[in-house]
């Protein structure tokens, strides 16, 4: 997170962003010193996002410069500042993907968003991005108020050509926080993900095979598994290689968040609790201090969840969760290591008698 100032107010922000400048955040020599030593602990990808990314002058130097010490440079985006000439500058530095959020067809985007004309804006970047071609996708975060727009997201994708698209599933931090009635319910979060694997197979049945994503919900993957091995026991077999290669969430492990301020987050939301500042130690010597309780515990959860939790403590698809989303389950319940207030998995699609 390199920037916590945004031109939106988006209802569900993790970062709480704000149109204000923000004194503390970290200098361009400060971000290349942390680059330096993310290349050097080995990380693969740097994602720059916000508050807005785009609102950083020096976002193309940091993107160049991560490219120079061999990582992937790819961006979130609200896409309402792309303009002509700053999609040119991002393809010349080697900018790889632009993630750029929409939350809905244009009413329901605006709405969510804070601003008319977001839907627009975001659009008219996606298509700049497009013009130089740069790999671009969709970031949608599902709640009740925009699950009905899902069919028209699919319905743009195919009329954009727009290859990639990851739907959220809404986690309560931030000013998302405060959105917890406006969650899915389960049977809801079911339908949605059903509703989704349809206009999928539609899609890749018509000859366009975008890269449909459900993120921030572990469960999504035993699900798929499940109906897939009713409809392609082979392929259903891929799937449960790949699930358990992937093992689940992986806040505090292999995802890490910097905040602006060089903060150090288990993932963008843990705002509310930081590891250290990379500021005072570098990230990689942050990382691996296990004296931190809640980082020894992220990186070994299987005990803490399965003396705390109930139905992940007696699930059979905990190696390929992990036990879902923990930020979730402290917010709902007040317990780090609880249940997932959002798994929509049944008793007995989870084993849960058999345990």
């Amino acid at each position: 997170c390199i920037r916590d100032r945004c031109n939106l107010k988006c209802v569900h922000c993790y970062a709480q962003a704000q149109d204000m400048e923000f004194k503390n955040e970290l200098s361009t020599e400060e971000g290349k010193t942390l680059i330096d030593d993310l290349a050097a602990f080995g990380s693969p990808v740097m994602l720059f996002s916000g508050g807005e990314p785009t609102m950083r002058k020096d976002l193309p130097e940091l993107a160049a410069y991560a490219r120079e010490k061999g990582m992937r440079a790819v961006i979130s985006t609200n896409g309402t500042l792309i303009d002509k000439p700053l999609a040119k500058k991002l393809k010349e530095v080697g900018l790889s993907y632009v993630g750029i959020s929409l939350d809905g067809i244009r009413e329901t985007n605006d709405r969510f968003r804070g601003m008319q004309g977001a839907f627009d804006a975001a659009l008219r970047g996606l298509h700049n991005c497009q013009e130089e071609g740069i790999k671009v996708g969709l970031r949608f975060t599902i709640n009740k108020q925009n699950v009905k727009d899902i069919p028209a997201i699919f319905d743009l994708l195919e009329k954009e050509k727009i290859p990639r698209i990851c739907f959220y599933h809404l986690v309560y931090a931030g000013r998302g926080s405060k959105m917890v009635d406006e969650d899915l319910s389960l049977e809801e979060s079911r339908q949605a993900v059903d509703l989704i694997m349809e206009r999928t197979k539609e899609l890749h049945k018509k000859g366009f095979p975008a890269e449909v994503l459900t993120v921030d919900n572990h469960c999504d993957g035993p699900y798929l598994y499940m109906k897939l091995l009713e409809e392609n026991p082979e392929r259903a077999a891929e799937v449960f290689e790949l699930l358990s290669m992937n093992q689940g969430n992986s806040s505090g492990i292999g995802i890490g968040c910097v905040s602006w301020d060089g903060a150090v987050h288990a993932d963008q939301f843990w705002r509310h609790h930081s590891f250290g500042n990379v500021r005072e130690r570098p990230f990689s010597e942050i990382w691996t201090d296990l004296s931190d309780e809640l980082m020894a515990g992220l990186k070994h959860r299987k005990p803490l969840i399965q003396a705390r939790g109930d139905r992940c403590a007696k699930c059979k698809w905990f190696d390929v969760c992990n036990g879902n989303f923990r930020v979730r389950a402290e917010a709902v319940y007040g317990d780090v290591w609880a249940d997932d207030p959002a798994c929509y998995l049944t008793k007995e699609e989870i084993g849960y008698d058999e345990a």
